[in-house]
């Protein structure tokens, strides 16, 4: 594994993981919908689904996983444009790591494809 190939790997299973940890605190603890927690905290079951795929580096994952994230992206911009205060501040952090997601996921896939012509 290429250097490069290494960084897109690293940004998408640290973003990942960071999504998952940021939807249970945000809707556990941080700013709830409804005090004492909400069910909303069962978005971050999703983003268990890609992760072992991610982790071990298998490159279908990345692709697939890739407009998968986009639902997060989506519901981070709507969130942050209609959530005030601490809500807002967490949904445009979904929204950073949704698009670091896709732009390493992206990177990865497009580095490790069959027949590569770039050297390393």
């Amino acid at each position: 594994m290429t250097p490069v190939v290494r960084v897109a790997w690293a940004a998408a299973a640290a973003s990942l993981v960071g999504l998952i940890f940021l939807c249970l605190a945000w809707e556990l603890w941080l700013a709830p919908i409804r005090p004492g927690g909400s069910l909303l905290a069962l978005k971050a079951l999703p983003l268990l689904i890609p992760l072992f795929g991610v982790l071990h580096g298998k490159r279908y994952t990345f692709q697939w996983s890739s407009m998968f994230i986009l639902l997060y992206f989506t519901e981070g911009v709507m969130r942050g444009w209609a959530d005030t205060g601490l809500s807002r501040q967490l949904a445009l952090a979904e929204t950073a790591l949704s698009v670091v997601y896709f732009t390493a996921v992206v990177a990865y896939s497009r580095l490790t494809r069959a027949g590569d012509p770039r050297p390393g």
